[in-house]
């Protein structure tokens, strides 16, 4: 019996660790070169600016939230604005 219980034992250890190879690539993943490079030339065309240190904090929250309203859906909208019902 104890035989029996190690090899289900093993057989589970065996599938649940080939079933992590098995997972598919989340956005946590290491990003390529090429990834990286368009994600910073997008940061640079929405404006921020790494050289300006005197307004840093603004500066990324700014291109941070032009950068969130380019990928979002068209369909959704951030915020109510003039669109409240």
């Amino acid at each position: 019996m104890k035989l029996l219980s190690q090899l289900i034992l093993g057989a589970l250890a065996a599938c649940w660790a080939a079933s992590t190879f098995a997972q598919p690539l989340s956005d946590n993943s290491p990003k390529t070169r090429e990834q990286v490079r368009q994600e910073t030339l997008a940061w640079f065309a929405a404006g921020y600016d790494p050289a300006d240190w005197v307004h840093y904090p603004e500066n990324a929250i700014r291109a941070s939230r032009v950068l969130a309203q380019q990928r979002a859906p068209q369909g959704q909208h951030q915020g109510l604005g003039n669109n409240a019902y």
